[in-house]
């Protein structure tokens, strides 16, 4: 391993800056929890904790598609975690939280709202306030799927009604905190009181989840196989429904910069862009259709705001990491290294000095969950030994830490960023 320069202690937050902003750290931030791409399933959560002996606290599901928890604060100290989403200051009431059992029998809380039934068969089914089912989890599984897509017969002829479609998508009806209270009153200045709240009273840097989906949106409305047909055939249509989008968007992006603009470090949008080959489009597609939107969303973040701007896009977006900086994405992930052309070697070479990867720590496919002890931590330093030099990394596995993962080789991982820096 090639000498690392000695460097002068920082506290959680300013480090995780000075990699963002490409400048020499002490050592590599951590993530763990920050954003519902980049945390831990309630399961493999349960049983990290048994391992450490951790008897206290809740396994709070607060994104239920996905069944991911919180990191509890012990579990941060433990691991030298850099940065916590904004998010969490919410639901801290009991009372807004009830038990259940999750598909392993282990011990979990559901936010208040949230009470799927179970059918005969042993899956779940999960139901909007109008009754409808919006996302089942069959059985074995561990993640709640989409069941309505609401322009799946066509584009409506006007968006007026854009909100109400929107709700019937499991990812909105079942939105995660702080986003599942976004309707109450006082919602941004409570969000605000939060934020300040959090900064006072932690050192770590703050993380605000903020959507801003645009060809996900497409594919939730109309279904993926659809909607890759549209991309090409359909230009027009898409593009309607992309200027609806942006109008909700850049709404809620104003509210967001003007509550919490001042005191969060981070937001992150989310656009899954790429599949294992490639990505869902051609970069000319990528250009003509969301390039320039992707660049207006950033352009007003940092107009209005000292935020800066993190993309979540799955797979292999190696053609399209380019045109993502230039449209303003200061931050990837979650650097899906096992998809063509996304090895760490290649994106550090190429893009290190120009944007952050947040990610792509270990290799979730077969190392995190099928791997030695020693064969993790062995992946972690080689990944650490690439991606770490000269700041713009942010160490991180690919994606959620799933269900099958061992408690010993989660440990495993953050020990060996510890070790690699001693």
């Amino acid at each position: 391993m090639r000498k690392r320069k000695q460097v002068i202690f920082m506290l959680p937050r300013e480090r995780l800056i000075a990699a963002i902003e490409h400048r020499e750290t002490d050592r590599v931030p951590i993530d763990l929890g920050s954003t519902p791409s980049s945390g831990i399933s309630a399961i493999a959560y349960n049983r990290l904790k048994d391992h450490l002996g951790i008897k206290t606290g809740h396994t709070r599901v607060y994104d239920v598609v996905q069944q991911v928890c919180w990191p509890e604060e012990e579990i941060l100290q433990i691991f030298g975690i850099d940065v916590i989403d904004v998010a969490i200051g919410f639901n801290t009431d009991p009372s807004k939280w009830h038990s259940v059992k999750l598909s392993d029998n282990s011990n979990a809380e559901y936010p208040w709202w949230f009470h799927p039934i179970e059918q005969e068969d042993g899956s779940l089914l999960a139901y909007s306030p109008d009754g409808s089912i919006v996302g089942k989890m069959p059985v074995g599984a561990t993640f709640f799927d989409q069941m309505i897509f609401p322009f799946l017969d066509g584009y409506p002829k006007d968006y007026r009604k854009l909100s109400d479609a929107m709700e019937k998508v499991i990812w909105q009806a079942l939105a995660h905190s702080p986003w599942d209270t976004a309707s109450d009153p006082g919602f941004w200045t409570i969000l605000r009181e939060k934020a300040i709240g959090s900064r006072n009273n932690s050192d770590k840097a703050l993380l605000i989840v903020c959507g801003c989906n645009l060809f996900e949106w497409g594919t939730f409305l109309r279904r993926m196989d659809n909607f890759l047909m549209d991309i090409y055939t359909e230009q027009e249509e898409v593009e309607k429904l992309l200027d609806a989008l942006m109008e909700k968007h850049l709404t809620t992006l104003e509210k967001v910069c003007g509550s919490v603009g001042d005191t969060v470090d981070i937001i992150r949008f989310g656009d899954d862009l790429g599949m294992d080959t490639g990505p869902f489009m051609s970069p000319e597609i990528y250009r003509k259709l969301f390039k320039p939107r992707h660049k207006a969303l950033c352009d007003y973040v940092k107009k209005h705001s000292r935020m800066k701007t993190f993309l979540h896009s799955c797979g292999s977006i190696y053609k399209l990491i380019p045109d993502l900086i230039d449209a303003g994405f200061d931050i990837i992930n979650p650097v899906q290294t096992n998809c063509v052309g996304m090895g760490p070697e290649k994106l550090k070479k190429e893009f290190g000095k120009d944007i952050t990867f947040w990610g792509g720590g270990v290799d979730t496919r077969h190392i995190l969950n099928h791997g030695t002890i020693n064969e993790v931590k062995d992946d972690v330093k080689t990944r650490l030994e690439i991606f770490s030099p000269g700041g713009g990394y942010v160490f991180n596995p690919i994606h959620n830490i799933m269900p099958d993962v061992p408690a010993e080789n989660i440990v495993a991982a953050f020990e060996a960023c510890k070790e690699f820096f001693e």
